[in-house]
């Protein structure tokens, strides 16, 4: 092999530098760590940048930022996902952290005792990788999907920005979550839209009232998401289970909302009859749009390691401990409800951190493991 041709190496590479990359790269850099952060897209932030242009963040500023760095919004705005992407592109510039953009990590394997990382132009080696991103990665269509007649216009939720992407006639989102029931209201402005799917439930207050703002979402997110509904608790154990295969209650939509916005609910979509959806009612609804709100495989086929159950690694807090030097962080519920959540994601981050330099200093040591939780946590 050529010069030109050796991988790089490093001591710790981290994938994805949204929340959870950059959470992990601060505290790497505080413990002296040396690491480099890799990332798919051309800027920092990339990945809030790409959502439905009207969508703002469940939680008010107080509660969007990462450690050591305030959020520079008044502290109960509930900021739009353009400025949480401008937040992660400073925060990656304030603290200099070693972000490479414009580099998707297609492979990751190991040889020996070191991990291998390939993307489309280059191979990367490490001690210890960390995978810093969300268990929605690839969105899920349902297969008879491409049975639609061809003149209706499909969309999945990460691929629709605002309803000048829909064409003239009524509209059909398909899931019944905060994507589907978000994407719904903005679309009933101007079309006729059914929702299709079951009924998630829903926070019973307005989250952005002043008694939210005082009270229930201090409550809900500092005690409830982030220390009572944890993988220690038999409560969030059972609550983490529900989350991951039907994911979260609305928290900003309320079902009155959508009915005087004039959204129909209708059952589930279960398939196409002469190119139009048909329901599990067998209604079949003539539509000129279908937005598939239907969320996303965890998408990490990429991984050439024995470490997957039901379609999720298997993991201790996010520590591997089938592959040493193996770490994820920023999955829904990996340790509490808030680990997917912007004011969650630190913990599991300086914990992961600390692991890699404990690691550091015993590189013979054979398990990560040990440090405070013994519980194996799968996908579901």
């Amino acid at each position: 092999m050529s010069a030109t041709t050796q991988p790089e190496r490093f001591q710790t590479i981290v994938i994805g530098a949204g929340q959870a990359g950059l959470s992990v790269g601060y505290y790497l850099a505080r413990l002296g760590q040396p690491f480099v952060i890799l990332d798919g897209n051309e800027r920092v932030g990339d990945s809030w940048r790409q959502r439905w242009d009207s969508l703002r963040l469940f939680t008010p500023a107080c509660y969007d930022a990462l450690p050591g760095m305030p959020f520079p919004s008044p502290t109960h705005v509930f900021p739009t996902k353009n400025q949480m992407a401008d937040y992660l592109e400073a925060y990656a510039e304030h603290f200099e952290l070693p972000v490479r953009t414009g580099i998707n990590v297609v492979g990751l394997s190991r040889e020996r005792e070191r991990f291998v990382l390939r993307t489309s132009e280059s191979t990367f080696e490490a001690e210890n990788v960390v995978v810093a991103m969300s268990n929605w990665q690839r969105p899920r269509i349902p297969e008879f999907a491409r049975k639609l007649d061809a003149s209706i216009v499909q969309l999945h939720s990460s691929d629709y920005r605002n309803p000048s992407q829909l064409r003239d006639g009524a509209v059909l989102i398909v899931g019944a979550g905060n994507s589907g029931s978000e994407i719904a209201l903005e679309a009933a402005r101007g079309h006729r839209t059914w929702m299709s799917g079951n009924d998630t439930g829903h926070v019973p207050f307005n989250i952005e009232g002043t008694a939210a703002r005082y009270l229930l979402i201090r409550l809900v997110l500092r005690v409830l998401f982030h220390r009572l509904l944890t993988v220690d608790t038999p409560i969030g154990r059972k609550v983490r289970a529900k989350v991951l295969s039907h994911g979260m209650p609305l928290l900003r939509t309320k079902p009155k909302d959508l009915a005087l916005a004039g959204v129909e609910r209708v059952p589930r979509t279960v398939g196409v009859q002469d190119g139009r959806p048909v329901l599990e009612d067998g209604r079949i609804l003539e539509v000129t749009n279908v937005v598939w709100c239907t969320g996303f495989y965890p998408g990490f086929s990429w991984i050439d390691l024995p470490i997957f159950k039901d379609g999720g690694p298997i993991h201790e807090r996010g520590i591997v401990p089938d592959e040493p030097g193996l770490y994820f962080v920023g999955l829904s519920f990996l340790y509490a409800a808030s680990s997917s959540m912007i004011h969650g994601v630190g913990r599991d981050a300086v914990r992961i951190a600390k692991a890699i330099a404990r690691r550091a200093r015993e590189p013979r040591e054979e398990s990560d493991s040990g440090i405070g939780v013994t519980e194996r946590v799968g996908a579901g």
